[in-house]
């Protein structure tokens, strides 16, 4: 019987999440099955519920990472903390939650030379913004701007933002342009292809890293804002790729430090895989 994995979400046809994890489970000879699976909010449960022996586990992208909480029977720590799951895996009968996007984000940052923040501007206040909370959190900042389309949803990121002793302030999404301080770094967890008509004094795109989650068109107009300004950019696939990494630590070993056999080849196809 063939062990069958994939990645939900909707939209998803853009996912590259197949191709690193075949090119990584080809490495290890796994003859393993991975596939991207349409599915939205509404049809979470159902899905879970028709899933058989053969799954091993299961990458979460929108809009679903919230949404499959009551589903879980075991929550690793930092589920709990961000209140977000990207990944589960399927065993013995349990569906048990990790969350590997803070270690994907925290990588991506170091691997672009960023080792240390003090203040970050975050744009959107979804799920993935979470994990980036306790992400940059772990790399030192204590001052963190959330500019939201709506402010008041957004506040539902204050007990996080307490827990892990960040300063939070909340800021509507069309002032996000105007920070009250000079960042160490803006990361935007708004979807691909949206263009948000946010322009960044040069200032900012000089100084400031810019970390965009989105990979998807690339680059996105951010993007394209802070190279025509020689600053520092940060694309999202990097962090696919390393929260990749940690989900494939998962589905074969069920431990997201327990480094894989041959690590440095499987990254290195990976990296290949998606052109990075």
């Amino acid at each position: 019987m063939t062990t069958r994995l994939a990645v939900l979400g909707s939209p998803i046809a853009h996912s590259k999440s197949p191709a690193l994890h075949r090119a990584a489970y080809g490495v290890l000879g796994l003859d393993w099955r991975y596939e991207a699976i349409e599915v939205a909010q509404a049809g979470l449960d159902g899905f879970l519920e028709g899933l058989d022996s053969a799954w091993r586990g299961l990458s979460l992208t929108m809009p679903l990472k919230r949404e499959v909480l009551p589903a879980l029977t075991g929550r690793a720590p930092l589920v709990d903390e961000v209140g977000a799951a990207n990944t589960v895996l399927l065993r013995e009968g349990r569906r048990e939650g990790f969350n590997t996007d803070v270690g994907g984000i925290i990588t991506a940052f170091r691997e672009a030379g960023v080792e240390a923040l003090e203040s970050v501007q975050v744009l959107g206040a979804g799920a993935t913004t979470a994990s980036v909370l306790s992400a940059v959190a772990r790399l030192g900042a204590r001052r963190v701007t959330v500019s939201a389309r709506d402010v008041v949803r957004a506040a539902a990121l204050e007990p996080l933002a307490a827990r892990l002793g960040i300063a939070l302030t909340l800021r509507p999404l069309a002032d996000s342009a105007r920070p009250e301080e000079l960042p160490d770094a803006v990361v935007s967890t708004l979807p691909g292809g949206v263009d948000a008509g946010i322009a960044y004094p040069e200032r900012v795109r000089r100084s400031a890293a810019l970390f965009d989650v989105a990979y998807d068109p690339w680059p996105s107009a951010l993007a394209r804002q802070w190279q025509a300004a020689g600053g520092t950019v940060i694309s999202g696939l990097s962090m696919l790729l390393h929260q990749a990494v940690g989900q494939v630590r998962i589905f074969v070993a069920g431990d997201p430090d327990a480094e894989l056999p041959g690590e440095a080849a499987v990254v290195a196809a990976m990296r290949s895989a998606v052109g990075l």
